[in-house]
């Protein structure tokens, strides 16, 4: 603060044949106003920060005057020829500062997440999707034509979003692939909503970026509890969507059987892979073609296993060494 105050300069002043040099901008009155240890005569005592009336500005030096208008502050720095150009934005300028405020970016980041949740959760593809690919147009378009969102932070979340589909419904498992995915997710959002492309960190885009992170988080979170919760309460007996799902009990001594157990007969009979268990596919049992999943892992194509569980109508082997089927 001394510092700015001081690039000001000093004002020379002849008084009495003297010559007296004075701070246009006192640099201790500048050091008061964050300074509260700061004393200054008839201006501020210590234990408070100087605050100045626009008079007291001008008294002290710290305002070159006072004007109500744009037309005043002309006519005050002398400028007498001039043109005043107001800024009206246009219906869409304005409908993208509605679409970019936080709180809106907030809501479409949870409409995003918990539409991909709930799509997780039911077989094939429905409505839950679509309201989250409308979510994450709505939720770049007015980034991008504000020239927040660049193309390579938008394809960072659709790298993203791909990583975890893999995860989920190709690689078996959590890892790698599903960890990256969530975090291209994360940052393809949150750098969307801040301008510094050139990676210039300052200060105030730290801040800034931070900002944008923790809302994306808190929006995730929110989201995925939110979506949970809806999950149970929505489609509860006493809903307005309760008629959308089964409420029936369906009583194993009334007929109803959840799954064929069949299976359970297979338990320590061999076979080969009819095809590639990734972990879940085919095998061959005693002229009978069955579903199956590996407890090793990957096992390739006519590979020799044996079943050693069946559970939820699910039938799991694993290999099964030939040394070991020729002594058994």
């Amino acid at each position: 603060m001394r510092a700015t105050a001081e690039s000001h300069g000093k004002d020379t002043l002849i008084q009495k044949g003297d010559t007296i040099y004075k701070w246009r901008r006192d640099p201790l009155i500048a050091e008061a106003m964050v300074d509260p240890r700061t004393y200054i005569e008839n201006v501020i005592d210590t234990g408070k920060v100087l605050t100045f009336t626009p008079a007291e500005a001008i008294k002290n030096g710290y305002c070159e005057g006072i004007a109500n208008s744009v037309e005043e502050v002309l006519a005050k720095a002398g400028i007498k020829e001039y043109t005043i150009k107001k800024y009206e934005p246009t219906g869409i300028e304005k409908m993208i500062d509605f679409m970019i405020n936080p709180i809106l970016q907030g809501i479409l980041i949870m409409i995003i997440i918990g539409g991909i949740y709930f799509e997780l959760q039911t077989p094939g593809i429905g409505f839950p999707i679509l309201a989250s690919a409308i979510a994450a147009v709505l939720y770049f378009s007015p980034l991008y034509l504000e020239g927040m969102a660049e193309n390579w932070e938008i394809l960072l979340f659709v790298a993203g979003v791909i990583l975890l589909a893999l995860e989920i419904f190709v690689i078996p498992g959590f890892g790698v692939a599903g960890i990256s995915g969530i975090i291209l997710i994360i940052t393809g959002l949150a750098l969307s909503l801040v301008d510094n492309v050139a990676f210039d960190f300052e200060p105030r885009h730290i801040r800034a970026l931070l900002g944008a992170i923790m809302l994306v988080v808190f929006s995730m979170i929110a989201s995925i509890l939110g979506s949970i919760y809806a999950s149970k309460r929505l489609f509860a007996s006493n809903s307005f969507l309760g008629h959308l799902a089964l409420g029936t009990i369906e009583k194993s001594e009334d007929g109803y059987v959840s799954v064929d157990m069949k299976g359970k007969s297979l338990i320590g009979k061999t076979g080969t892979v009819l095809s590639v268990l990734r972990p879940s596919g085919k095998v061959f049992i005693e002229n009978q073609i069955y579903d199956a999943k590996s407890e090793d892992g990957f096992i390739d194509k006519d590979t020799l296993i044996e079943v050693i569980r069946f559970e939820s109508g699910q039938v799991y082997v694993i290999k099964k060494e030939d040394d070991e089927l020729n002594q058994a």
